[in-house]
């Protein structure tokens, strides 16, 4: 009889403690959606790392990534060399002044089965990937991508969230690379110019086009 009268005292007790923890976790799903709810631009530092089939790394780099919705981006690699990749909503440029040279394609073509179209678009996440939610690892909250595009180059897309916010992402291509990213000093929503996704190529270099 006692235990039961300690019993009946310790539940709401219990119940306080835990429930409000587990109606709060919010699953790798759920903060994804609010992300991209709430992502209208971005700005963010980056690291990236790219791991050959035998997961040794091959590359490391860093810079800045900014995006503006819909449909623009921009990677400022500053190292190893300078790069930068500017979608600007109809084209994506790729400039490389060490090699002084410039390549452009269509958007629609070089972003088809891509993150990157998960973040600029608009379009239902399920439109153009396969959602999976698994778990908490590394400290972080992880949905899986599996484009739905035969055509796409990756085979696997992972996306890691704290407090709605992305990262890490981690891609998996049909080549056995493994490209990684790290995001830090997240700014959300800042306001860029109307000129900043817009590139001037050089007139003295060469433009290729694939």
């Amino acid at each position: 009889m006692i235990n039961r009268i300690i019993l009946s005292r310790l539940m709401p007790v219990v119940w306080f403690l835990f429930f409000p923890v587990t109606a709060m976790a919010a699953t790798g799903v759920e903060q994804m959606t609010r992300f991209l709810d709430q992502l209208q631009s971005m700005e963010a530092g980056f690291e990236q790392s790219v791991l050959d089939q035998n997961q040794q790394q091959a590359i490391r780099s860093q810079g800045i990534f900014y995006l503006q919705r819909p449909g623009k981006f921009r990677w400022d690699y500053s190292e190893p060399d300078k790069q930068q990749i500017i979608a600007d909503g109809r084209q994506v440029w790729l400039y490389d002044p060490e090699l002084e040279q410039v390549s452009v394609q269509s958007q629609s073509r070089a972003l088809r089965g891509t993150p990157a179209m998960l973040l600029v678009g608009g379009d239902p996440v399920e439109n153009h990937f396969e959602v999976i939610d698994i778990g908490n690892s590394r400290g972080f909250t992880w949905v899986e991508l599996i484009p739905r595009d035969e055509e796409s180059q990756f085979i696997r897309i992972l996306l890691a969230f704290t407090e709605n916010q992305l990262r890490r992402m981690e891609m998996a291509d049909k080549f056995g690379q493994l490209t990684r990213f790290q995001f830090y000093d997240i700014k959300q929503n800042p306001e860029f110019s109307d000129s900043f996704f817009v590139f001037n190529a050089p007139g003295e270099f060469d433009i290729y086009r694939p």
